[in-house]
C-alpha cells in the first residue's frame, strides 16, 4: 500500500463519483473519498456515503464540514449584496462548489495526495469550478476526471459497478436535484422544453402550513440575521434553516432561471429556495430605509459583479476581498426588523421597524409636509435644477418632445 499513489476523490455519493472511487481503486490507486459538506447533506446521507465509500474500495472516508466557512466567506456577502443571478436565481450550486473544491484541495495537500479526482462531465460549469480551484490551490497535484475524459454514459457506469458487485440503485430519474443550504436546483424533465414549466410533483417541498397567512419577522444587525420571529440566533446557519422551514411550508421560492454558462451555452434550471428569497427580500426592504441613495446604487453595482464572479469560478480573483470590504462597510446601519406576509406559493413585503430608518426625518414627511425648507426655497431649487435643460432646449427647441 505504501507504494501506491494517493488520490482524493471529491465524493458526493452519486453515480459518477461512485464509479470514480471503484475504478481508481481497481486500477491500483490508494483512494481517499472526501465529502465536502456545505450544508446540503443530512446525517443519514453522510453515513450512507461513508458505508458506500468503503464498499467501493476507498481506504479512507472523511466528511469535510465547511458549512460555517461557506457562510462566513460567501453566503454573508450574498445577503449583504442581495445577490440574485439575472434578478432571479440565488447563486447556490455555483457558490457551494467553490467551497467544496477549496476543502478538497486543502485535504489533498494535507495527506500528500498525488491526484484529485471529481465526477464532472464536460458539458457543465462544475468542471471549471473544480479544476480552476485545484489548479490554483493545489498546484502540482494531478486532476483526474474519468466521466469527462471517457465521455461515459450512465449505463456504462452502472454496468461497471454492477459487474464488480456494487448494486446501489442509480436508476435515471426524470429530474436531478442538488440540495443545499442556499436552495435546491432542479434539472431535466419539462425544463428541456423552453415552453414548459415544472409541475407540482417536480418539487420536493409542498404546502403544509396550517394557516392561510402568516407573518415572518427577520431581525438584522449590521446586515446579518440575529432573530427570526423573536427567537434569537447566534448561529447564522440555524437561522437560515429556520427561515427555510417556515417558508418551505408555504412552498415559497419556486422559479426557473435561464442563464449563460461559463463555457458559453445557455442553461435552464428550476429551483426552490424559500430561505434565500425571503432573506434577500427582507434585507433589501430594510436597506431601502437605512441606506442612502448612493450607497444603494454603488452597492448594487459591486454586488452584481460579486455574484457573476462567484458563478463563473472567479472567487479567487483578488478583487473579491475588495468587493467584500465595500459590502461589509455598507451594512453598518442595516439594523432592524423586516416584516413579511407569507401565503401559499407567495409572499409580500410589509414594512420595517428600525432605529436607523431614514424615513423618520424631522425635515419632512414625503407627500405631507416639509419642515427643513420653505416653499420659496423649493421653487428656487426646482428652477436651478432645471437650468441645464432650459439651456439645451433654448438652443435646440426643435428637439423638445
Amino acid at each position: 500500500m505504501a507504494n501506491k499513489k494517493k488520490v482524493v476523490v471529491a465524493f458526493s455519493g452519486g453515480l459518477d463519483t461512485s464509479y470514480t472511487v471503484m475504478k481508481l481503486a481497481l486500477d491500483g490507486w490508494e483512494v481517499y473519498a472526501a465529502c465536502a459538506n456545505t450544508g446540503g447533506f443530512s446525517d443519514e446521507q453522510l453515513k450512507r456515503n461513508e458505508e458506500n465509500a468503503y464498499k467501493l474500495g476507498a481506504v479512507q472516508y472523511v466528511t469535510l464540514d465547511v458549512t460555517q466557512e461557506y457562510y462566513e466567506k460567501s453566503l454573508k456577502y450574498m445577503i449583504f449584496g442581495n445577490v440574485l443571478r439575472n434578478n432571479t436565481y440565488p447563486i447556490s450550486v455555483s457558490s457551494e462548489r467553490i467551497f467544496q473544491a477549496l476543502a478538497i484541495a486543502r485535504y489533498a495537500k494535507e495527506i500528500g495526495a498525488d491526484a484529485i479526482a471529481h465526477g464532472s462531465t464536460g458539458a457543465g460549469n462544475d468542471q471549471i469550478r473544480f479544476d480552476m480551484t485545484f489548479l490554483v490551490m493545489a498546484p502540482g497535484i494531478d486532476i483526474i476526471t474519468l466521466t469527462r475524459d471517457k465521455a461515459l454514459s450512465r449505463k456504462e457506469e452502472v454496468d461497471f459497478l454492477n459487474a464488480h458487485g456494487f448494486t446501489a440503485d442509480f436508476t435515471k430519474l426524470k429530474y436531478s436535484y442538488n440540495v443545499g443550504i442556499w436552495g435546491t436546483s432542479i434539472c431535466g424533465g419539462e425544463l428541456l422544453d423552453p415552453a414548459q414549466g415544472l409541475p407540482e410533483e417536480a418539487y420536493l417541498k409542498h404546502v403544509t402550513a396550517q394557516d392561510e397567512e402568516a407573518e415572518l419577522r427577520i431581525k438584522f444587525s449590521k446586515g446579518e440575521i440575529v432573530a427570526v420571529n423573536g427567537e434569537p440566533f447566534e448561529d447564522k446557519i440555524k437561522a437560515i434553516q429556520k427561515i427555510e422551514e417556515i417558508g418551505a411550508s408555504y412552498a415559497i421560492g419556486r422559479d426557473c432561471n435561464v442563464g449563460d454558462t461559463i463555457i458559453g451555452i445557455k442553461g435552464r434550471v428550476g429551483f426552490e429556495a424559500a430561505a434565500p428569497l425571503l432573506i434577500i427580500e427582507a434585507h433589501r426592504l430594510l436597506e431601502k430605509s437605512t441606506l442612502s441613495k448612493w450607497q444603494q446604487y454603488w452597492k448594487d453595482q459591486v454586488a452584481n459583479w460579486y455574484g457573476m464572479f462567484l458563478h463563473e469560478s472567479q472567487y479567487l480573483e483578488p478583487v473579491m476581498p475588495d468587493i467584500e470590504a465595500m459590502l461589509t462597510s455598507s451594512q453598518r446601519h442595516v439594523n432592524g426588523t423586516a416584516i413579511l406576509k407569507l401565503r401559499p406559493y407567495s409572499f409580500q413585503t410589509v414594512g420595517i421597524d428600525s432605529d436607523d430608518d431614514l424615513t423618520k426625518s424631522k425635515l419632512g414627511e414625503y407627500g405631507e409636509m416639509q419642515h427643513g425648507w420653505t416653499a420659496d426655497e423649493a421653487k428656487g431649487f426646482i428652477k436651478v435644477s432645471s437650468t441645464p435643460l432650459r439651456v439645451y432646449y433654448g438652443i435646440h427647441p426643435d428637439e423638445k418632445r
